[in-house]
């Protein structure tokens, strides 16, 4: 299954970033320049640091990461890189994610920013479609998400069983999910869905690990494309997090998981209208939801 698409200033800045091992703040760094080449080349250290949520020392040690003499010489580089594409956008371009206003706006502003980077990701649908085709054909599917990515794993399994017939939500760690895993697996599971937003718990990459160590395939919702245990993903989905709280907010990888629970209903209609018409008749007769 492939993913969506880059443009070639995009797929010259992956070559460029190939095989490097970026800190967390350096991987924030890419992000951002992948989901806004080609304006991105065109943008002042201190304003790149703001735009991804990181210091300006972060990105001067990130272009030294690269090999260059520091960040001017990166930003000519990303620049020629830029010319293939068509009308760059300038550098002092106001966007939803400038860091005006208040810090409470600037935050919303950042999630803004990490929504309209998902849409533009999904304006190639086979980005999720191809996937939810293969988890709504998984019986049962096992979905993963411990500690601060526990609560979007339950959102995502909760939503997923009113058109699925057998999702295993685990966000216990431990022994005990590996055991869990072995069990979805014999009962014929074929694919993990995991979060892994950061910080990324051990525990994740090694039951990522363990899943495939059981021949099942893992999806893997995470912040950024260039996480540490990227190479434990069979298909690696990014949704930015909002970094300007003291907790990180999770807008983007939540309108995600509903975007791939929608693509796996479209994937079997009838199972999941049967469902949900079963699930709404058992509501309505244990008086479950109050009227409207």
């Amino acid at each position: 299954m492939e993913g969506r698409g880059q443009s070639v200033p995009a797929d010259a800045l992956l070559t460029l970033l190939d095989g490097r091992r970026l800190s967390p703040a350096q991987r924030r760094i890419a992000q951002y320049l992948l989901d806004h080449m080609p304006d991105s080349a065109f943008l002042s250290s201190v304003v790149l640091a703001r735009r991804a949520g990181v210091s300006q020392p972060s990105v001067t040690r990130f272009a030294a990461a690269l090999g260059f003499s520091g960040y001017p010489a990166f930003r000519d580089a990303l620049r020629d890189i830029a010319l293939d594409a068509p009308l760059p956008v300038q550098p002092d371009t106001p966007g939803p994610d400038d860091g005006t206003g208040n810090p409470m706006q600037a935050a919303v502003a950042a999630e803004i920013a990490n929504l309209q980077a998902l849409h533009e990701l999904l304006a190639d649908t086979r980005v999720v479609t191809e996937l939810a085709r293969e988890l709504a054909a998984s019986v049962p599917l096992a979905v993963l998400g411990l500690r601060i990515s526990a609560p979007l794993a339950e959102y995502f399994a909760y939503a997923a069983r009113r058109i699925h017939p057998d999702v295993r939500c685990l966000t216990f760690g431990g022994s005990v999910v590996f055991d869990a895993l072995l069990h979805a697996s014999e009962a014929g599971g074929k694919w993990l869905v995991g979060f892994a937003l950061p910080r990324y718990p051990a525990e994740t990459v090694q039951a990522l690990r363990f899943a495939r160590q059981l021949g099942m395939r893992t999806a893997v919702i995470s912040d950024v494309r260039f996480v540490p245990f990227a190479g434990e993903a069979d298909v690696l989905l990014p949704a930015g997090v909002g970094t300007r709280l003291l907790f990180d907010s999770h807008a983007a990888p939540a309108v995600l998981s509903a975007v791939i629970v929608q693509a796996m209903a479209d994937a079997d209609p009838v199972r999941a209208s049967d469902r949900l018409r079963q699930h709404e008749r058992l509501s309505a007769g244990q008086s479950v939801f109050l009227d409207r």
